[in-house]
């Protein structure tokens, strides 16, 4: 029997499926001779329905997570949840109840002095001692992958898998605590936002970095921008943050391009083929919350 993917139909105009060696020549007909050339060839080819949208964008985070690092990701240290070395359960537990996250810093005399990293689901067994029983911190926690500022998310993003391991505690050139980051925000650099059922109610659309810097999802509504930087952008014409810094731009920017809106600088930390994803937003002022991610 003839393969019907390669016949048409008399009196049809519909062309013949191509397979998939042809797909792929078709696709790189043209051998790009640098990541830029890479990238029009690949909007090329999901403008000819080639590949998907969301494929493309896929490849677009892939690529741009070659380019970001562990500083432009991490959750910063004024954020961190934390538990202390010292504390018994009935002192910690309610931090690890309110905040829902899976696992938490162990830090002993300060935040530059991390023992290892709690795992919630390590505590399960409380469940069955008996109330008498002792816990020991030090039984529980795990060693904590250490990365620098400055490493490259790619690199991060194998380390995780190789040694199986979900968060790194994020240093800098003096040794402290910068922050840490998590498998999770490297994931969603390559597939966007990773939505969780405690994510629904999640307001940390900006993390402070600096008293001066910021990192904001593009996704942020102007409302809330406005109100975290007392500021009064007009939502009339977008909903978004990322609508005004695209507007501002003229086109979709590439990473590590800059713009400046009234007294803000804004660069771009992410973005896909068709939209903005993360942002950095430096301002003249300092600007102090207390709010946690």
């Amino acid at each position: 029997m003839s393969d019907q993917h390669d016949l048409v139909r008399e009196g049809s105009d519909k062309p013949p499926r191509k397979t998939m060696r042809e797909w792929i020549g078709d696709l790189f007909s043209g051998e790009p001779d640098n990541v830029p050339e890479l990238l029009e060839m690949l909007q090329d080819a999901a403008e000819r329905q080639l590949i998907e949208v969301d494929a493309l964008n896929m490849i677009f985070g892939a690529l741009h997570v070659c380019d970001m690092h562990a500083r432009d990701i991490m959750i910063p240290r004024s954020a961190l949840v934390v538990v202390q070395e010292d504390q018994q359960p009935a002192e910690f537990l309610p931090t690890v109840i309110e905040s829902q996250h899976s696992r938490f810093p162990v830090t002993g005399d300060d935040l530059d002095d991390i023992k290892g990293i709690l795992h919630a689901k390590d505590l399960l067994p409380l469940l069955l001692q008996e109330s008498g029983a002792r816990f020991n911190m030090k039984d529980s926690i795990r060693p904590a992958a250490v990365v620098p500022e400055s490493k490259r998310l790619n690199v991060l993003l194998e380390e995780f898998r190789t040694n199986r391991i979900h968060m790194a505690l994020v240093v800098d050139e003096y040794g402290q605590t910068s922050g840490v980051v998590t498998i999770e925000d490297v994931l969603e650099q390559i597939v966007g936002e990773i939505e969780d059922e405690h994510d629904v109610d999640d307001d940390s659309f900006v993390k402070q970095i600096e008293a001066c810097s910021f990192h904001v999802k593009a996704t942020t509504e102007i409302e809330d921008f406005n109100e975290y930087f007392g500021l009064n952008f007009s939502d009339d014409e977008f909903d978004t943050i990322g609508g005004i810094v695209l507007q501002a731009f003229g086109h979709v920017p590439e990473l590590g391009e800059t713009v400046e809106i009234e007294s803000l600088r804004f660069e771009v930390l992410n973005a896909d083929s068709r939209r903005l994803r993360l942002l950095r937003v430096d301002t003249p002022e300092p600007i102090h919350h207390d709010s946690q991610t």
